[in-house]
Order: C-alpha cells, then structure tokens, then sequence
C-alpha cells in the first residue's frame, strides 16, 4: 500500500470513530441534567430552579429521579443533623457499660470467723457504701465504717449462705455460700492484698512503735560497729527498714555487704493495720539490682495465729515476683503494743503459724528476737525448725541455742547509708 492511500484509510477510521461518538451523545441528550442560564451559571435543583442550598439530584431514569419517592423537603438534610454519624455502642460497649454498676463478694475464712469484702467490676473494694450483709440463720450486718470490708468472728464452724441486701444504682451478686473453717490451716490468704495499707491510710507515729529489744545483759562495751571481714566462715549483711531513708545500693554492694533483710511491712501496735513499709519496694529493688542477697522480715503484732496467718499472706502477697533467696523471718520484739502482753505459749504458736505459712508457700521462714526474747518469751526450741534470727550486741555471743543469722550491732556505719544501720553475720550458704 503507497502512502497516499495508507493516509486515506487513517482519515476515514477517525471520521468514523467520530460519527459513532456524535451518535451515541444526540441519542442519550435527554438523560443529562440541564442548566438554566441566567448570566451567572447556577445550582440545578428538582425544579430547574437556583436554590442557594444545592441538592444532589438524579437524571431521569436513574434510581431517586422520580420525585414520588422521596421523602423530606432536602436531599442533603442529613448533613445539618449532628448525630446522623453517632454509631450505636456494641454489645460489647453495653456489657461493659452494665459492668461498672456490677457488685462482687469475696470470703475467707481461717478459724471460727468470715471476712467479707464487696468489690467493683475490676475486683478493688468498693468504699464510700454501707453495705448490708445478710448471713442466713444469723441476721444483717451492716459496714459501720463503709470500707467495703465486713468481719465476723467467733462464728460456728459450717456453712452459710451469704446475699446483698439492695443498693441503689448497683447490681447486685448472686448469693454465695461462705464454709466457716473450725482451726487454723497454715496456707496463705489469697486475698490479703485488700487488707494491705500503706502509711497515708494510717497515723503512722501511733502503729509503727517497734523498739530494739535488746536488753542491757545483751550489750556489753566489745559491741563491734564495723563490718566484719571474713574468711569464708560467714557473711556480710545488714537490715534495713524506711528509718533508713533513701539508700544508694551499688556503693553498699561495693562496701563488702552480701545480703541485706529488708523490712516487707508491720502490723500496727494500735488498731492491728496491716502495712507495708514506704520503702520496701524501692529498697528490695535496688538491693537485687546490685546483685545483693534479699531477705524479709515482718515485724508482728499478731495477738493469735490467725493473725499470724495473715501477716504470712501478707509478706508472701508483698513479695511476689522478687527473687528472696534469704528467709521471710517473722520479727518478734516490744513495741509497747497490742502483742506485748502475749504469754509466752500465745506468742511461740504467733511465730510457728507464721512460719509453717511461709514454709507451706515454698519459701524459708525465721524468727528474729533478743536473746534475752529468746530465753524468756517464747520457747526457743519449738522454733529452732525455721531460721533463727539472733540479736546480741557483744563481740561474741552469750546465746546457747542455735542460730544462722547474727545482728551484732544497731550502730553500724556502711558507705550508701546514712546514720547508723544494723550489720549483721549470716552463715546460710550462697544458691
């Protein structure tokens, strides 16, 4: 084919292609939306009007064009209404919309009594509520002081069944039944946590009154204030507690300190608060983060083993998720307390019930005191299965029974603390 006539055929495909277009635009001329001029190019609405709120409008034969099915006066109306676009909660949304006015019930029981505590929907003891408790066969019972928690002793040992009387706004739990346990088992509380205070729930001066119980027969003038320097026979430790202060812990690791027993909490010589010690966690923190040796102690107040039981659960409770290679030793000494007149039978089984507790959790337990505690307050040698803990302030020991810890001073000096600390000598080996 020349070039002529390859030009010729090229013209006449587009001419084509061109008339086809034409053809289809004339035929389909009465499905485009018209325009109205006047001398300014304006909205098109229904009426072939101006309108100076446009309206979304559809070509005859398309879906919406016939003006019989429409309904309000604006196509665009929606737009000016604010919750058009508000989604509906989820079921999910509603359940837990429900769940924040929800009521639970928690009990435990150790000997002859029931502790009950209401809690919200993300398991904390609802205050503020006096809540009333109905204990078939035994009557209602109110929450005087509103903290959520209702304790009963002296109960006979069985079961109950336990309900909430109405509160208004809240929904209520189901009954449950409550079994009143008749003696004492050694296990740790599960819920002891609720009954942990911190120093901003009390007036500390008045349940923090514990005093260094070392009789004048216990202190003699070889009192050593410095740390030891061993050869293997044993090693070197102190005990700390918030009457310390801030510590800085990498220069009492580089001071030559192996281990240090840090004060977990007290319970209160007045009113019998369980509290944890301001500084326990920063203190056992900083400890282990030196690479330093980690012991508790609880320093007690318990008048009976069931309140024993409880410190157990509550230093164990304080002490989840650290690594306590040393013993949890129960600290038994005057305050001028609620224990102090414990006969020496009372208070023995408040030390044994605390450490069989702790030794029932998998940990090692101990007891601290005086010598002079030891001889005469409590009988040495029903404890002597658990750590013992001794305190004597002279060069070497007058103290006959066994022991694997030794405090040997309360004036001691190590870099990182200020003022005097505790130093002592502990003979339990290295894990």
């Amino acid at each position: 084919m020349d070039s002529k006539l390859k030009r010729l055929s090229i013209l006449t495909a587009i001419l084509a292609v061109f008339t086809v277009g034409l053809i289809v635009v004339l035929t389909n001329r009465d499905l485009l939306p018209q325009k109205e001029q006047t001398g300014t190019e304006t909205a098109v609405t229904s009426e072939g009007t101006p309108s100076d709120a446009p309206e979304i409008l559809f070509p005859d034969g398309f879906a919406g064009s016939d003006p019989s099915g429409r309904r309000g006066e604006s196509l665009s109306a929606f737009l000016k209404d604010e919750t058009f676009f508000d989604r509906e909660k989820s079921n999910v949304e509603k359940q837990l919309e429900l769940e924040k006015y929800q009521l639970y019930f928690m009990a435990t029981s150790v000997e002859h009594d029931m502790r009950i505590q209401v809690l919200n929907h993300k398991g904390l003891t609802i205050t503020g509520v006096p809540f009333v408790v109905n204990i078939q066969g035994l009557g209602k019972y109110k929450d005087e002081d509103e903290d959520g928690i209702l304790y009963l002793g002296g109960l006979k040992a069985g079961k109950y069944v336990v309900s909430l009387e109405p509160v208004e706004n809240y929904h209520l739990p189901e009954a449950m039944t409550v079994y009143v346990k008749d003696r004492v088992e050694y296990t740790r509380i599960g819920d002891i946590s609720l009954l942990i205070k911190t120093e901003e729930d009390i007036i500390a001066e008045e349940e923090d009154t514990a005093r260094k119980d070392v009789m004048t027969e216990d202190v003699d003038d070889t009192e050593l204030t410095d740390v030891f320097e061993f050869d293997g026979n044993g090693y070197p430790g102190i005990d700390v507690s918030k009457w310390n202060g801030e510590i800085d812990w990498q220069k009492v690791k580089e001071a030559g300190i192996n281990f240090a027993v840090i004060r977990v909490g007290y319970r209160g010589s007045a009113t019998g608060a369980i509290v944890e010690d301001p500084y326990f966690k920063q203190n056992v923190e900083g400890a282990l983060a030196a690479g330093i040796r980690v012991g508790l102690y609880f320093f007690t107040q318990a008048v009976d083993e069931k309140e024993a039981v409880e410190e157990a659960s509550a230093a164990l409770s304080l002490a989840e998720g650290y690594r306590i290679e040393l013993p949890i030793y129960i600290d038994t000494e005057g305050s001028g307390g609620r224990a102090d007149p414990l006969d020496v039978e009372t208070r023995t089984a408040v030390c044994r019930a605390f450490c069989r507790t702790i030794e029932n959790a998998g940990k090692k337990s101990g007891v601290y005191a005086s010598r002079h505690w030891f001889y005469n307050m409590v009988q040495a040698e029903e404890l002597e299965q658990s750590y013992i803990w001794l305190a004597e302030y002279r060069d070497v020991p007058l103290y006959q029974g066994y022991y694997q810890m030794w405090q040997y001073t309360s004036r001691g000096h190590v870099d990182g603390i200020d003022g005097n600390v505790d130093l002592d000598i502990g003979y339990i080996p290295e894990e």
